[in-house]
């Protein structure tokens, strides 16, 4: 290997050298559990954050890379309960790209290296693209057109013997078309509503369920017994041709794939050819969009020069073929260090500690901040400061740290210790031991300041108040908040109501029309349902879902403050501990005024026919295909905002909430649908897109 003349050995850092021997350790204990004992001790994605990690070091100090790295192996060794078979064609693993930028780069580099061979100086290079499925690679050859025998991937060289398993898969042809000679290489993988169906049964039985598609297929493939295969309904894709003895061997890629097929082969139908790279990005976007849809799990696209002249010509690395490569989707699981911890307060007082990350790509967004919940959560973790932590986002949900990579833990670190006093909690002008104090809220995890009326939680009061779950007041963001209480023109949630153009024009920043448009949010949000009403009072322990039960269960502002503790008690899905926080707040003085004042100012309208009738009783505006019916929202959908859809489904009789269980009967997706959709699919709860809700609420 050359160095690289700007990286002179010696000029290393030490910190560097010992991340780098730390992550080789790491990465091929994970890789180790994962490729042979088929055990997933963290998620490939965070997996492949770590590779990615030491690549990147790798490139920069070349001198740094050794035979025994983890960058120049191909996957783990072969499972000893098999007979051992040597591969006769050697099994490459793809090099990965991330980003449209990286793949742009790809493009370059493959036509550089051409410059440089015999290949025709004319031919510029074409793409074929495909799903990169994530199940379990075999490579299985044929003679004279009959099914000879099928092995495992194993470390590239040596594979395992699972003919006799690969045999039970219905799609896989005992028999070619033509009496040919070849080997083969696909992917075996489970259907999603086989695992379903899979699971549903262990469930029943008492049995640990399995975790995911690529799991089972692995296993079951291992299996001794053939009859284990054959009961797990297995499939399979066959995408590349190794060898083939024939004179009509294909000239691209993308006419393998048809020869395949040509033949007998299962093939995934949905792969492309692409003119240039860009069409590739275009094929990986529309994919990454589309792909949670399927029955298969695929974690990104795999991109192969077309022309099999020119992939002659690129041949190999190290490691790798040169003519193609991993385009992985958007990772929900990365990793990265943890730089420090903060704390936030809530509109309620309660105090959450936040991650300050070292800034990582997530799921298509790069973020530097994650939630930690509370205190027992930091000691379930063991988290500390300098920590190497997987992070995991799915959808728009806020990042959540998974776990702690151990193994990368800085030396002489130390527990997180739990403050007893937090600023934000402070009260401007307040001095002595109890300013910022905080204090654990009895039989809960969290902890709460002390005073209940800092600026951090008046602020996010009214953060709360004009959001789209309670008054939706469109251009009344976080920042005007802030510059309306720092010039004292808010105090108090009515104060929102009376304020004037002149009031607003004498601030800096504020235009005319800004002015103006303000205004008529401020207007429109006159008019309030009795659940966004009540969810906009801030009252511990009430969410949007708890303000609705509310709302149904008494109809009227006036009724649930004139309500007795046990009649809040008795509303279906009220605990005692939220049943009495609500009662506690409208017994308050300054709440009753909050009330009477916000009420001079806005209309709360009536309660839908469909809503106060209850789902057992008849109303003209009730939906017979909703009421009684429970929908859960997930992902981006096309018209329809999720608060706006909830409250069509609770208006004509039905229930929406916000997680999936067993008692969903619908599961509405959008576009980039997380781990909602997941579920659904594993307890088998109908899932429709947002032109069939429209259609049922019709």
């Amino acid at each position: 290997m050359t160095s690289n003349p700007a990286s002179k050995p010696g000029t290393v850092q030490k910190s560097v050298i010992e991340r780098l021997e730390k992550l080789k350790a790491a990465i091929e204990k994970y890789r180790y559990e994962y490729h042979v004992l088929d055990r997933a001790a963290i998620s490939e994605a965070a997996l492949d954050s770590l590779k990615h990690e030491l690549v990147e070091i790798e490139t920069k100090y070349p001198e740094l890379i050794t035979s025994d790295s983890p960058s120049q192996r191909v996957a783990g060794k072969p499972l000893p309960e098999f007979k051992k078979v040597p591969h006769k064609v050697p099994q490459w693993s793809f090099n990965d790209a991330f980003s449209p930028e990286e793949m742009v780069e790809f493009d370059a580099r493959t036509k550089r290296f051409l410059k440089g061979t015999n290949a025709s100086a004319a031919k510029t290079p074409t793409y074929t693209a495909e799903h990169k499925i994530d199940g379990l690679k075999i490579v299985v050859e044929y003679k004279k057109g009959l099914l000879f025998q099928a092995a495992t991937r194993g470390d590239g060289k040596v594979g395992e013997d699972v003919t006799e398993n690969v045999r039970t898969i219905e799609s896989m042809p005992l028999k070619l078309t033509q009496p040919a000679d070849i080997i083969v290489e696909g992917e075996v993988w489970m259907p999603k509503s086989q695992l379903a169906i899979l699971n549903k049964a262990r469930a029943k039985a008492g049995e640990e369920l399995f975790a995911n598609p690529r799991n089972v297929a692995a296993g079951s493939i291992r299996q001794l017994d053939p009859k284990i295969a054959a009961e797990r309904k297995l499939n399979s894709f066959i995408y590349y041709i190794a060898q083939y003895r024939g004179k009509d061997f294909p000239a691209t890629q993308h006419g393998s794939l048809e020869f395949l097929r040509e033949l007998g082969f299962k093939v995934n139908p949905y792969f492309k050819h692409c003119k240039n790279i860009e069409e590739v990005i275009s094929y990986w976007r529309e994919w990454a969009i589309k792909m949670p849809k399927e029955e298969y799990l695929a974690d990104g696209i795999v991109v192969k020069v077309d022309e099999r002249e020119l992939q002659d010509a690129l041949g190999y690395t190290g490691k790798a073929p040169r003519w193609g490569i991993a385009f992985k989707f958007a990772a929900e699981q990365v990793t990265t260090i943890l730089e420090d911890i903060v704390f936030q307060v809530g509109r309620t007082g309660v105090v959450t500690p936040v991650a300050h990350l070292k800034p990582v790509l997530v799921a298509g967004s790069t973020v530097s901040r994650a939630t930690l919940h509370n205190e027992d959560e930091i000691k379930r973790l063991d988290v500390r400061i300098g920590d190497t932590v997987i992070l995991q986002k799915a959808g728009d949900v806020i990042p959540d740290i998974v776990s702690v990579v151990r193994e990368l833990r800085p030396k002489n670190s130390k527990p997180f210790v739990w403050p007893t006093h937090v600023a934000a909690c402070a009260i401007d002008g307040e001095e002595g031991p109890d300013a910022g104090r905080i204090e654990r809220v009895p039989g809960e995890a969290a902890w709460r300041c002390v005073s209940r009326n800092s600026y951090a939680q008046v602020k996010r009061r009214f953060y709360h108040f004009v959001s789209k779950h309670c008054f939706d007041i469109d251009g009344l963001g976080p920042k005007i908040i802030d510059v309306l209480l720092d010039q004292g023109l808010i105090a108090t949630f009515d104060d929102i109501f009376t304020l004037k153009r002149g009031d607003l024009l004498a601030l800096p920043r504020f235009a005319e029309k800004s002015v103006d448009n303000l205004l008529a949010s401020v207007e429109s949000a006159r008019s309030v349902t009795l659940p966004r009403f009540l969810a906009g009072l801030s009252i511990p322990q009430v969410g949007e879902e708890t303000a609705f039960d509310i709302a149904k269960h008494f109809g009227s502002v006036e009724k649930v403050a004139a309500a007795s503790l046990e009649e809040v008690e008795s509303i279906y899905g009220v605990g005692p501990v939220v049943a009495k926080a609500v009662f506690d707040w409208f017994r308050v003085a300054a709440n009753k005024k909050l009330v009477a004042n916000l009420m001079k100012q806005v209309k709360i309208e009536k309660m839908p026919a469909a809503v106060t009738a209850g789902v057992g009783a008849t109303a003209t505006k009730k939906n017979e295909k909703i009421a009684g019916k429970t929908f859960v929202f997930t992902g981006t959908m096309p018209t329809l905002e999720r608060v706006a859809a909830e409250e069509m489904v609770r208006n004509l009789g039905g229930n929406a909430s916000s997680s999936v269980s067993k008692n969903t009967d619908y599961l509405v997706a959008g576009e980039n649908a997380g781990s909602k959709l997941t579920k659904a699919e594993s307890l088998g709860v109908k899932i429709i897109d947002e032109a069939e809700f429209l259609k049922l609420v019709k």
